[in-house]
C-alpha cells in the first residue's frame, strides 16, 4: 500500500495511526488557538501523529442564517498562526479550485468535502497543488465508486492521496456507516480515514441545522480502527453544545485521553495481529 506523507510522517499501514481533530469551523482566532493549545497538548501524552482540523468556510449549511466562518484570507492567516506557533500539520476543507490553490500556500493538507467528491476540477486542482489531499467518499456514493474519484486525483502525477469514509445516506435526516467501506477502499492501494463525527451526524436533524449522536462517536472509532483505518477524524470542542457548527456530534477535548488511550490499545493489538 502506498503512504502519504504529512509534515514529518507518515499514513499508511504499518505507521502510527493518525488522527485530525479541531473544531468544525473557526469561531475566532482566539478560539481556535484555544483549542490547538488543548488538542496538542492532549495529544502530546499519546503515540499517535496529530493533524489539527478546522475550517475557514462552512460552505453547506443548513441554513443561509447559519454560521460560515472567518472566510479565506482571515481563515488561512490564522491557520497559519497555529501551524507556526503549536508546530502542528494543519487540514482544511476547500470548495473551488481558486480556494485549493490559495490554501495550499499555507495547509499541510487539503480536504474535499463529501458533497464535492465528484467534482473534477476541484479533485485535479487540489491534487496539482502537490499538497497531501484527502477525499471524503459522499454520502450518495458506494466505496467502489470511489476509485474513479481517486483515479481523477492521481492523474495529476500526485500521489499523496486519501480516502475518507462517513458513512452513507440511510432514509431522511439519518446516516448508517457499513464498516466494510474501510478494506474495500483500501484495496484501491491507497491509505484509508474514517470520519467518526460526521458518521454520527443527523443531517438537518435540527430543523434549521444538523443534529447529532455524539455518545456513539467514541463507539464509531473504535469501530474504524478495528477494521484497520489508518486515520481518524473526529472534531473536538471544548464546549460541544455551544459550538458555532456541528454542536451534536463534536467530541468534547475533555473527554478525548481517555478515548485516545484506548486507540492507542487497540491499533497497538490490530498492529500485531
Amino acid at each position: 500500500m502506498k503512504k502519504i506523507q504529512v509534515g514529518n510522517f507518515k499514513i499508511g499501514d504499518g505507521e502510527a495511526l493518525a488522527v485530525m481533530s479541531g473544531p468544525c469551523v473557526i469561531e475566532s482566532e482566539d478560539h481556535c488557538l484555544l483549542c490547538a493549545r488543548m488538542l496538542a497538548d492532549t495529544f502530546s501524552h499519546h503515540w499517535m501523529n496529530f493533524i489539527f482540523k478546522a475550517s475557514y468556510d462552512k460552505a453547506n449549511r443548513t441554513s443561509i442564517k447559519s454560521f460560515r466562518g472567518p472566510g479565506l484570507e482571515e481563515g488561512l492567516r490564522i491557520l497559519e498562526k497555529v501551524k507556526n506557533e503549536f508546530g502542528v500539520p494543519v487540514l482544511t476543507d476547500v470548495h473551488s479550485p481558486e480556494e485549493a490553490r490559495a490554501a495550499a500556500e499555507i495547509v499541510d493538507m487539503l480536504q474535499i468535502p463529501a458533497f464535492l467528491c465528484r467534482q473534477t476540477d476541484l479533485l485535479v486542482a487540489a491534487a496539482a497543488t502537490g499538497k497531501p489531499v484527502q477525499i471524503k467518499k459522499g454520502q450518495f456514493m458506494a466505496p467502489w465508486d470511489m476509485e474513479h474519484v481517486l483515479n481523477k486525483a492521481l492523474s495529476t502525477g500526485n500521489e499523496n492521496i486519501m480516502l475518507v469514509d462517513r458513512g452513507a445516506s440511510f432514509g431522511y435526516n439519518n446516516l448508517v456507516t457499513d464498516f466494510r467501506a474501510i478494506p474495500i477502499m483500501k484495496k484501491f492501494g491507497y491509505p484509508v480515514c474514517f470520519d467518526v463525527t460526521h458518521s454520527v451526524q443527523l443531517p438537518g436533524g435540527a430543523g434549521s441545522a444538523s443534529g447529532g449522536q455524539r455518545e456513539f462517536a467514541p463507539m464509531m472509532a473504535r469501530l474504524a480502527v478495528s477494521a484497520e483505518a489508518n486515520c481518524l477524524f473526529m472534531e473536538a470542542h471544548p464546549d460541544p453544545d455551544r459550538a458555532k457548527s456541528d454542536a451534536g456530534s463534536m467530541i468534547a477535548i475533555r473527554d478525548l485521553p481517555k478515548l485516545l488511550g484506548e486507540l492507542d490499545q487497540i491499533y497497538a493489538m490490530m498492529s500485531n495481529w
